[in-house]
């Protein structure tokens, strides 16, 4: 896939039709910038179905209440790290 483009004033790029389709990019895909030497990578952030997220998050929880994390815990943990 080889395509060329150009930046706007405000720094936009647009990624040309042919490679949208080919990686099936569609509107609001969220990227994550690279910038390294003379190159920029754009590398799409895949989207999580809802319903893998809810087995994330349950797992999480389960560890948790394994080394017995409270919600307090998770309180000053936070309050810490935003400097309060």
């Amino acid at each position: 896939m080889l395509a060329t483009t150009k930046m706007s004033s405000k720094g936009q790029i647009v990624i040309p039709k042919s490679i949208r389709e080919q990686l099936n990019l569609a509107e609001g895909t969220q990227f994550v910038v690279i910038g390294k030497d003379n190159a920029v990578i754009l590398q799409a952030i895949p989207e999580i179905p809802l319903d893998e997220f809810e087995i994330l998050l349950q797992e999480a929880q389960e560890q948790a209440r394994q080394v017995g994390l409270e919600q307090a815990d998770i309180d000053d943990a936070v309050k810490e790290a935003r400097g309060g």
